[in-house]
C-alpha cells in the first residue's frame, strides 16, 4: 500500500514517468531513472524502496549515514539507497528522499 500511494504521488510531479522493469516499477524523470518502489520484488523488505543519489553531498551523506532506515545496495558505485519504511509516519521521509532523487535526475 505504501509503494502504490508513493507511487501515485510521485506521478503528479512534473516529468515523472513509470515503467514495470524486473518486479519493480521505475520512476524516471524524463529519460533518466530516480528510484524504484517495489512492484513483484523489492530491494531489502517488502517495505522498501531505492532511491538514485549520483553525487551527494557531505550534508546530503551525513544524512544518509544517520538515517538507521537507510542502506546502500550491491551496486555501490552506481550510489542507490534503500530506504525501510516500518509506518505511516516514515511517508514523509520517504518522499523527501524521493524528492532529492528526483532533483538529482535532471
Amino acid at each position: 500500500a505504501w509503494a502504490a500511494a508513493l507511487g501515485e504521488e510521485l506521478g503528479t510531479w512534473p516529468h515523472v514517468g513509470t515503467r514495470a522493469m524486473f518486479g519493480f516499477t521505475a520512476l524516471y524523470r524524463g529519460k533518466q531513472i530516480f528510484a524504484v518502489l517495489p512492484r513483484t520484488k523489492a530491494i531489502g523488505s517488502a517495505n522498501s524502496l531505492a532511491f538514485k543519489l549520483p553525487k551527494p553531498g557531505p550534508r546530503v551523506r551525513a544524512r544518509l549515514s544517520a538515517d538507521p532506515r537507510i542502506s546502500t545496495t550491491v551496486m555501490r558505485a552506481t550510489r542507490w539507497f534503500v530506504f525501510e519504511l516500518s509506518s505511516d509516519r516514515d511517508l514523509n521521509d520517504a518522499l523527501d528522499w524521493l524528492g532529492k532523487a528526483y532533483d538529482a535526475a535532471r
